[in-house]
């Protein structure tokens, strides 16, 4: 991993990632450019790894995914699942396909649940757990280009992990289309659908100006506000009011609140400003 500034921060080793920490920013790039990011088992497990390692580090208070090569993501290793398909079951008698397939919720779950803000940068191929990938991120910038796709049931496979997150992100109605039919829809399409929020020509110069949003925003209340968020049909709804009204209190007597206000009223900036450079 490169550091463009003198960090702490401690990252797992990695071989199909290329991590770069810049400040308070993490680039977090799929780096298998030869088979268009294509998500083998190794790249699933130190996706998790990373997400685990930042989890706790206030330091680092966003995270960017990017596929290099001029692609996102084009969906999961075809040849780690004929391999899977061959092993035998391991001690606890769980077929190496099914193993391998929750291994991949997994790692949807742990990018999902980041306390950070966690922006995709979708261009190219943007296909299966690639597609997934856009549906848990909390920005996701669709470059002009962009082809979005479900091609499971083209090869008589099911989305199977990636299908609870399409849902929730965009609805049942058109997460059945997309699942059925394996359209491909392009990068004005998947916002107007909601898989993406914002279209872009220049994928860097989209990504500054969400980059410059996020460092205005206290880390604290970013982590607290996207927990409280993902809890929204998880939770009854007078449990999770009664519980978010308590946070609130204890919030509203934090420094960081403290800090925040007091800026406001001052008309200036809060102490975790940062500027996009």
């Amino acid at each position: 991993m490169s550091h463009d500034n003198e960090h702490s921060l401690v990252m797992p080793e990695i071989e199909t990632l290329s991590l770069r920490l810049d400040g308070w920013r993490l680039h977090v790039t799929l780096n298998r450019p030869e088979v268009r990011n294509a998500m083998s088992a190794r790249m699933v497990r130190e996706l998790v790894a990373t997400m685990e390692a930042i989890a706790g580090d206030d330091s680092v208070r966003a995270v960017i995914l990017r596929g290099a090569g001029g692609h996102f993501c084009a969906g999961g290793d075809v040849k780690d699942m004929a391999m899977a398909r061959q092993a035998e079951p391991g001690p606890d008698g769980r077929d190496p396909v099914e193993v391998l397939n929750r291994g991949f919720g997994k790692m949807l779950q742990a990018i999902e649940a980041l306390p950070q803000p966690v922006i995709a940068v979708c261009e190219g191929a943007v296909m299966g757990g690639g597609f997934g990938l856009a549906c848990v991120a909390d920005v996701t910038i669709a470059v002009h280009g962009a082809r979005f796709r479900l091609p499971e049931t083209g090869l008589g496979l099911t989305p199977a992990q990636i299908a609870p997150f399409i849902v929730r992100r965009i609805g049942l109605t058109h997460a059945r289309m997309l699942g059925v039919t394996g359209a491909s829809i392009e990068a004005d399409e998947a916002v107007r659908l909601g898989v993406a929020h914002i279209v872009a020509s220049d994928g860097i110069a989209a990504l500054k100006e969400v980059l410059e949003r996020i460092g205005r925003c206290g880390p604290r209340a970013v982590a607290a506000t996207k927990q409280l968020m993902l809890q929204v049909g998880r939770v009854p709804l007078d449990e999770l009011l009664d519980s978010a009204a308590a946070d609130f209190a204890l919030r509203t007597r934090s420094d960081e609140a403290a800090a925040g206000i007091t800026s406001f009223l001052s008309k200036t900036p809060p102490p975790w400003a940062r500027e996009e450079s």
